[in-house]
């Protein structure tokens, strides 16, 4: 496993999080076996949101690490006012505090290295949602904060606010990026740096030497290769259907070929190339992933080990025709 690291915050950061939407409410059993089989291969940093499960993985992420007293071997990336409760716009103060106070509870501590906007409301004054934050990072309550699901102008207005008026700037970001171009948001106010589309944002976080915690680096199963141009009838099932309408498209099936062939080349899979490339862009990229079984956790984390070349890259995302040596 690789490590990078982010001011601010005291400790390793594996560049691979565990996500945290498998566990499940009635196997703890097997929720504490997939979390210990991802701490013995390297993952310290894990990923949770407030919105998730309406709690559920807040509660048992938090059970797992008392149990087994790792509290101060780990990072924690918890997410806030993402829509709930039949409210649609929660980027708000009063929302930020509540559900850092319910997540810090549910998980059992007093506070979380990475703290971030589930959404963004652009229609809101970016100085009030800074000033709530960085009150909870003067409080001890966080570690460091930014968006997931931000456009990077709105982090740049962010982060001239904190300038300006003496708060902590954003310096980190959480939007989806892969191989595969997202041409439709899989949800509701979902931002991808992924492709062509998020080349300026891209190049201001690395400018800005913002950390990426990215989302989806397999394109919601995409960029494995289950999906063919001939199959996509015979998926019914909404995490199917869901990545269907988000990435299959031609020019990422194409992106899914080069992916393949590159794999075989390697002797490798699909999604240890897709992971790789994630790494491989810069070395303050991280990727989350969902390790839903025991057995994929060795897989994930070889991919982590990867270094893809500048040349691969550029093949991998069409930008040229010849195939590196």
């Amino acid at each position: 496993m690789k490590y990078g690291r982010i001011p601010g915050i005291d400790k390793p950061i594996s560049r691979l999080l565990q996500g945290s939407i498998m566990l499940s409410a009635d196997d703890r059993d097997g929720n504490y076996r997939l979390l210990d089989a991802c701490f013995e291969q390297g993952f310290n940093a894990f990923d949770t949101a407030h919105s998730y499960g309406a709690g559920l993985t807040d509660t048992e992420l938090g059970a797992w690490i008392e149990s087994r007293g790792i509290r101060d071997d780990v990072v924690i990336l918890g997410k806030c006012a993402h829509p709930e409760n039949g409210i649609a716009d929660r980027v708000r103060p009063e929302y930020i505090r509540s559900d850092l106070a319910e997540s810090l509870e549910r998980l059992r501590t007093n506070h979380v290295e990475l703290f971030l906007l589930h959404r963004d409301s652009r229609e809101y004054p970016v100085g009030e949602i800074v000033d709530a934050l960085h009150e909870a990072k003067e409080a001890g309550l966080i570690g460091v904060y930014g968006g997931s699901n931000w456009l990077a102008d709105r982090v740049k207005a962010a982060n001239d606010y904190a300038t300006a008026n003496g708060r902590t700037p954003f310096t980190v970001s959480s939007p989806q990026f892969s191989v595969a171009e997202m041409m439709k948001p899989p949800w509701e106010g979902c931002i991808s740096v992924s492709g062509a589309q998020g080349e300026a944002d891209r190049a201001y976080y690395d400018d800005a030497e913002i950390s990426l915690f990215t989302w989806s680096s397999l394109a919601g199963g995409f960029m494995t290769g289950k999906f063919t141009r001939d199959n996509l009838d015979s998926f019914t099932e909404y995490w199917d259907t869901n990545p269907i309408e988000a990435y299959a498209y031609e020019n990422n099936f194409k992106r899914l070929d080069r992916v393949i062939e590159l794999a075989a080349d390697k002797g490798l899979s699909p999604a240890q190339i897709s992971v790789a490339y994630v790494l491989s862009n810069n070395p303050r990229y991280h990727a989350i992933v969902a390790n839903w079984e025991v057995e994929q956790i060795p897989v994930n984390t070889a991919a982590a080990d990867i270094q893809l070349s500048a040349a691969e890259i550029a093949w991998l995302e069409l930008k040229t025709e010849e195939k590196p040596a």
